[in-house]
């Protein structure tokens, strides 16, 4: 093990994550009320120009008004690019007026460090200016080839950062991929054509102490499309998945919830481990596999979530 090591930075329950434009006040009342872990309020991509300013205002009285806390949620806002100029708006108005209510900022397209540095440096002075005593994190969108071609620099950015998502749409269309599908398989390429960057993505996650979100899927009317992409995150080290209708939160929720067998046998693990160290042994035996350390570590990360999904 290196002597250089990266803690998780934050550790949060990120199962699932509903997307809600903020320009539909009905919608945000009903996130509210459903079974998502994380409920981001979005000002970018599915808001109209025209609705942008209302759908701020939007966000912001949902974000004072109700208490997502209370409900066991974390309640983020996607902002609008830096390539616009209604994100210094979205900033300052959000963390101006509901600083203290907000979790997260979702920051799209990120596609060098100084993207994130402009956000920080503007939440921090609101921050201070305000006197808040929380702390609001930074998330940020890998959904161009420059985010990915910079993924790992991204990653090693400091100060607030907490999580990178896969923006797989626009992504796609920023790498001129021949796809229309939001998430799905190509019919033309053998496997997933997704895999290399998701993959690239979480390990830059991992060496740097984020969490690793994988983006939404476009056909809700296949459960099952769904859950096979979240399975695939989930085998490539993403702990959650967007949602972009509500049918999909129980999905994630399902995809990326350790199954009671699967708890029941990280337990045995440290329990032989236990004994095996209490006997002066580093290894064990468990149904007639070997255990070891790295099987406590294996072990460990099932039970944290475990404990996490019962905490909520």
């Amino acid at each position: 093990m290196s002597h250089i090591l990266h803690p998780m930075r934050k550790a949060r329950l990120q199962r699932s994550e509903l997307a809600v434009p903020a320009s539909n006040p009905a919608m945000i009342d009903k996130a509210a009320d459903g079974p998502a872990d994380y409920v981001f309020l979005d000002l970018e991509d599915a808001i109209a120009p025209s609705e942008k300013v209302q759908a701020r205002k939007n966000a912001i009285q949902a974000l004072n008004d109700i208490d997502w806390r209370a409900r066991g949620k974390t309640v983020s806002v996607r902002i609008n690019g830096l390539d616009t100029h209604y994100m210094y708006r979205d900033v300052v108005d959000v963390m101006e007026q509901a600083g203290d209510r907000v979790d997260t900022l979702l920051v799209p397209k990120v596609g060098v460090t100084g993207d994130l540095y402009m956000v920080e440096a503007l939440v921090n002075q609101i921050e201070q200016a305000r006197g808040f005593s929380t702390r609001v994190g930074l998330e940020a969108l890998i959904e161009t080839a420059l985010g990915m071609a910079n993924v790992e620099a991204i990653a090693r950015f400091g100060g607030r950062l907490e999580a990178l998502h896969f923006g797989v749409a626009d992504f796609a269309a920023s790498m001129r991929a021949r796809t229309t599908n939001i998430g799905g398989l190509n019919p033309h390429y053998p496997g997933d054509q997704w895999h290399a960057s998701i993959s690239r993505m979480v390990v830059a996650c991992r060496a740097y102490g984020l969490r690793a979100i994988d983006g939404p899927f476009g056909d809700f009317s296949d459960p099952e499309g769904y859950k096979d992409g979240a399975n695939r995150a989930a085998a490539l080290g993403c702990e959650g998945k967007w949602a972009i209708h509500p049918s999909q939160i129980s999905l994630a929720n399902e995809v990326f919830s350790p199954p009671e067998a699967e708890v029941t046998r990280a337990r045995r693990i440290i329990e032989e481990l236990r004994k095996a160290e209490a006997m002066g042994k580093g290894a064990a035996q468990l149904d007639g596999r070997m255990i070891d350390a790295a099987s406590e570590r294996m072990a460990m990360n099932v039970l944290v979530l475990a404990d996490a999904i019962a905490a909520r």
